[in-house]
């Protein structure tokens, strides 16, 4: 479980850099079309990768998925971001690329910080249970 969770803050903290850093902005690839926060960061397990794709199960975001949407095609895009639910799915169609990076950047600060206050040792349940929580107080 600690191996987990070190990966899961790693994992955070690079994708943070990569948001920090307009990689999504100016893509290497694709740069003909929208990137995909997540699927098309070096953060991603199938970054790069279309000859052997990974299942979206041995990615250390799945544990921040709600476990009845686990199965859906890009699992990641079902994180909740903020106290009021909203994930990249929603964010795709109705935000603009900057409030997303602006809620994306802000709510892997939020997990950083957390996974850090316990020295590392929160589970991805503890922060995934935060996120939940804000998520179905704000629905109320």
């Amino acid at each position: 479980m600690l191996q987990e969770n070190e990966n899961l803050l790693t994992v955070l903290k690079a994708e943070l850099a990569f948001v920090e850093s307009g990689g999504y902005r100016t893509p290497q690839e694709a740069i003909w079309r929208p990137q995909f926060i997540f699927q098309d960061s070096p953060t991603c397990l199938n970054y790069r990768n279309l000859s052997m794709l990974q299942e979206c199960s041995m990615c250390a975001l799945i544990d921040l998925v709600p476990s009845e949407i686990r199965q859906q095609r890009f699992p990641c895009r079902h994180i909740p971001l903020d106290k009021n639910g909203q994930t990249l799915d929603f964010l795709y169609r109705t935000g603009t690329e900057e409030e997303t990076y602006q809620i994306v950047a802000s709510w892997l600060r939020g997990a950083i910080a957390r996974l850090e206050q316990e020295g590392g040792f929160a589970s991805a349940q503890t922060v995934a249970a935060d996120e939940h929580a804000f998520a179905a107080t704000s629905r109320r």
